[in-house]
């Protein structure tokens, strides 16, 4: 990590700016005005700190070219969306229209296309249509990972109606402290995690509310009834129900509504509801496509739970709304991690946390090269163990992002560079206005100036993680959680001037000379 020049580095700036500006003299001749103009702009990139910005600029020229055409293309896609007031599932009609017989997911020996998802969810949401579920109702679905996952809340959210995604690992209070926490007014369970929710059934919150469970195709009635007897069979209402047009419904729902809940991991308390709405879902589904260059044809495998803003949203949303095939699996295995991927042609691949740390641990292989994956995306990959795992896996590009669940800023490393996890160019820091400013490392609490304003950080100097809010635009306004009261606490008013408010992320991140950003400490509710 750069923070300063080097006095050679500072040398070769200073005599690239007179050569330059030599040349550009002899080219001019005798024109007073120009020279004169010429002079003005030498004299002043010459003074205090501009060579540094000039050699800072040069440096990172081809890296920004490209940040900006990728952030260009996303940028028109949104604006283009947002016009035509597109919602995910309004994306997904087109989507899935244009590619039907497209495999969309893919687990184990399951296929389904694009078809079959689209049918799936009509089925879902008239079912649940005929059951009385309307705009703005809520449901908690708690599944583990299966191709029908996706569709069952794409259903849902073509009622209008909002799916809290909940942690399979969550028992007892804390499960019934989710289902709660996002005012449920049902609960949609696999067979496997039955016994979970009849562990809370009659407790506040969740007592009385009708259940509706999803079997195995394999399992009998008297396994899918053994810990929720009275629950309704939903694999099976579902074989009957017949099909209804629901376009007049979705068309009712609008980018600011609420698509689903993220439940953050409850490292600072109880897990909080944090509001997903539909142009945060695409915001996030779209920008992995654009930023990272994927193709139409990639295969995305993705070990990651369905209900994590990562394996869910990031990694879903490339598929539901970018059309790209993703192939899932049950629960994340070390040992099989390249083998999946050689199984089912990935060409890239999510990672979080530590994943990749588990991988590398694994006795090497033959067949550990042997794979189609050019890239790996996600978050929490460590510096120390970067480039052993993309030298022994042949990954030639590992694409590192920051973000958070609840947050309207992301960070996202498009050039392999080590450790960093992403950029924001010097031009682009007014059109993407997010920062670090000064704070206690320990507490995560940010240091005013004697006017009460926030200070910006220098390169190299640690600092909390914040993004501009802008209310009048759906794609970078705050919405948080469920919890009013929880949600204010994550806004910082007054940061630069008066009245201005910022999201504040309570990471600790530390940016370099390049304007790459580099994370030091979690405080808050990361994708981590």
């Amino acid at each position: 990590m750069i923070v300063e020049l080097s006095l050679r580095q500072k040398t070769a700036t200073l005599a690239c700016i007179t050569a330059v500006a030599c040349s550009l003299s002899v080219a001019i001749g005798q024109r007073l005005i120009p020279q004169t103009v010429l002079s003005a702009v030498v004299l002043y990139l010459l003074s205090g700190d501009r060579p540094t910005m000039v050699y800072a600029t040069v440096r990172t020229l081809p890296r920004d070219l490209n940040a900006a055409i990728c952030f260009i293309r996303l940028n028109l896609t949104l604006y283009r969306w947002e016009k035509r007031k597109m919602t995910v599932v309004k994306v997904f009609e087109e989507v899935a229209a244009s590619r039907p017989s497209k495999v969309a997911l893919i687990m184990d020996d399951q296929r389904l296309t694009f078809a079959d998802v689209k049918q799936l969810s009509d089925r879902i949401g008239s079912y649940f249509h005929s059951k009385g579920f309307r705009k703005g109702d809520t449901v908690a679905l708690m599944m583990e990972t299966r191709t029908e996952y996706p569709c069952i809340w794409l259903g849902l959210a073509k009622l209008g109606v909002v799916t809290a995604l909940i942690n399979t690992n969550l028992r007892r209070e804390t499960l019934r402290h989710s289902i709660a926490a996002a005012n449920s007014k049902a609960i949609i369970v696999s067979a496997e995690l039955a016994g979970a929710v009849a562990e809370v059934l009659e407790q506040d919150g969740v007592k009385g509310l009708p259940i509706y469970l999803y079997g195995n195709e394999q399992s009998s009635e008297s396994d899918k009834n053994e810990h929720l007897p009275a629950a309704d069979n939903l694999r099976q209402a579902l074989d009957n129900v017949p099909s209804v047009d629901l376009s007049s419904l979705w068309n009712d729902v609008s980018l600011r509504d609420k698509l689903v809940y993220i439940y953050t991991s409850g490292t600072t308390g109880m897990p909080k509801a944090a509001v997903i709405t539909n142009s945060r879902f695409i915001m996030m589904g779209t920008g992995c496509y654009y930023m990272l260059s994927l193709r139409e044809d990639d295969i995305i495998y993705n070990p990651l739970p369905l209900y994590h803003s990562a394996g869910g949203m990031v990694g879903m949303g490339s598929v539901l709304l970018c059309g790209l095939t993703a192939a899932l699996r049950k629960k994340f295995s070390a040992s099989n991690f390249f083998p999946d991927c050689i199984k089912y042609n990935c060409t890239v691949a999510q990672y979080i946390g530590e994943i990749c740390r588990f991988v590398l641990t694994t006795p090497p292989r033959p067949t550990d090269g042997q794979h189609k994956v050019r890239m790996m995306f996600g978050n929490g990959l460590r510096p120390q163990i970067w480039t052993q795992f993309a030298s022994r896996f042949n990954i030639s590009q590992i694409a590192e992002f920051y973000g958070s669940t609840e947050g309207n800023s992301n960070l996202m490393n498009l050039d392999n560079t080590l450790g960093a996890v992403g950029f924001v160019p010097a031009f682009a820091r007014k059109l993407y206005p997010v920062t670090l400013v000064r704070c206690d490392e320990e507490t995560g609490e940010v240091i005013r100036n004697d006017d009460g304003l926030c200070i910006r950080c220098k390169p190299g100097e640690p600092g909390v993680f914040v993004g501009k809010i802008n209310l009048k635009n759906a794609l970078s306004s705050f919405v948080g959680y469920a919890d009013k009261k929880a949600s204010e606490k994550k806004v910082l008013r007054d940061v630069f001037t008066k009245g201005d408010m910022y999201f504040n992320s309570g990471d600790i991140l530390v940016a370099d000379l390049f304007g790459y950003y580099y994370f030091k400490d979690r405080t808050g509710d990361t994708f981590r």
